[in-house]
């Protein structure tokens, strides 16, 4: 005969047995960089620093091991497949004073638009720069046109403009810090953040 507190604890002892591992694989980074993390209980800590090392943590003791590809699919796959895609960013460049994509940015931005356009759920930031030549207010004015003209070219290719949020920075963000009056084309750029 099983006593009606025994069930609670058949219960229970059922739940912490399902329970009764924690795991942690380490995934290899989207942009090739080295990770790593540290897994730490009371007991232990464990370093992982490899693509698909991994550390589990059961009743009785902790361990790590090399996972695979495989191994994370076949038990992760769900919850991958849920994440929203990885941030992406771009930068365009300027020809100087003005608003004009070099040659080299008017080809890379049709790929760009494409991607945006199609990218379902995404958040977009234009971000506009100058180098140091001019004044600083017409260096915000200047970054502000910009980033607001490629937004308008995102509208025109189909990415909706609740989307697209553009700002200027003027100089004060440079890729490479200069001296003033010094004309840089690093510098003179859009960065496109899509989230």
């Amino acid at each position: 005969m099983i006593r009606p507190g025994s069930l609670a604890g058949i219960a229970a002892c059922l739940l912490l047995g399902a329970c009764a591992s924690e795991r942690v694989v380490l995934l290899p980074s989207a942009d090739g960089h080295r990770s790593a993390v540290v897994v730490r209980d009371q007991q232990s800590e464990l370093l992982l620093d490899q693509p698909y090392a991994a550390a589990v943590r059961r009743v009785g003791g902790n361990g790590s091991y090399q996972s695979s590809p495989e191994e994370v699919n076949e038990r992760f796959s769900a919850a991958l497949a849920a994440q929203p895609p990885r941030p992406i960013g771009y930068v365009l460049y300027f020809e100087p004073g003005g608003e004009l994509l070099t040659p080299a940015s008017k080809a890379e931005f049709d790929k760009i638009r494409k991607e945006i356009a199609e990218r379902a759920a995404s958040e977009v930031m234009v971000i506009g720069h100058t180098d140091r030549v001019g004044s600083l207010p017409s260096n915000d004015e200047l970054s502000k046109r910009r980033a607001e003209g490629i937004r308008e070219l995102l509208i025109q290719s189909g990415v909706p403009a609740e989307k697209l949020e553009a700002v200027g920075r003027g100089e004060r963000d440079p890729l490479l810090a200069t001296e003033d009056e010094v004309d840089e084309p690093k510098n003179r750029r859009v960065e496109i953040n899509l989230r």
